[in-house]
């Protein structure tokens, strides 16, 4: 098989992080894969907020903990959060940030790293806590949260769950 297949195929959602930051020229390549994903029209909607500052990430972990309810960390431990938000006013907007967030953890995984896709941010940015976080890093737009993609050094080996079956039909002459 090619690299690109290989990857789709092994990549798997990490739980288990080290405290070990990604490197600088890690999360460029990672961000760049991300503004390179598809996108309706070519709008280019989805905006990234990278975050390695420890007490900024954890902030991020207690408001989306809160979304659910929790006291626990939905960040797994990742050192390294990117915020994922997308223009409200372009049709494809959660589309295509979720098109970026799925680019960053494939080159993640390509890059020896792991990742895992998090919800929430819909919610986390709509409040206010969130809206005074965007103002103060100076994110300007109308935005919406369309989820958080977390980084790091992964501290668990996974392997796939076996697929369900009858879930692709083929329509032939």
């Amino acid at each position: 098989m090619n690299k690109v297949i290989d990857a789709l195929l092994e990549r798997r959602s990490i739980k288990q992080y080290s405290d070990v930051q990604v490197s600088d020229e890690q999360l460029e390549q990672i961000i760049k894969c991300g503004l390179y994903a598809p996108n309706g029209m070519g709008a280019q909607a989805p905006v990234f907020i990278a975050v390695r500052d420890k007490q900024t990430r954890d902030l991020l972990s207690k408001l989306n903990a809160q979304v659910m309810g929790a006291d626990t960390d939905p960040f797994y431990g990742a050192p390294c959060v990117i915020c994922v938000l997308a223009d409200k006013g372009k049709s494809t907007a959660v589309e295509d940030g979720s098109l970026a967030i799925g680019n960053m953890c494939l080159a993640a995984h390509s890059l020896g790293l792991g990742s895992c896709w998090i919800h929430r941010a819909r919610q986390v940015f709509e409040s206010d806590e969130g809206k005074a976080l965007l103002e103060k890093w100076g994110v300007k737009g109308d935005l919406v949260g369309v989820g958080f993609c977390i980084l790091g050094h992964s501290e668990q080996e996974k392997q796939a769950a076996p697929r369900k079956e009858n879930r692709v039909y083929y329509i032939d002459n």
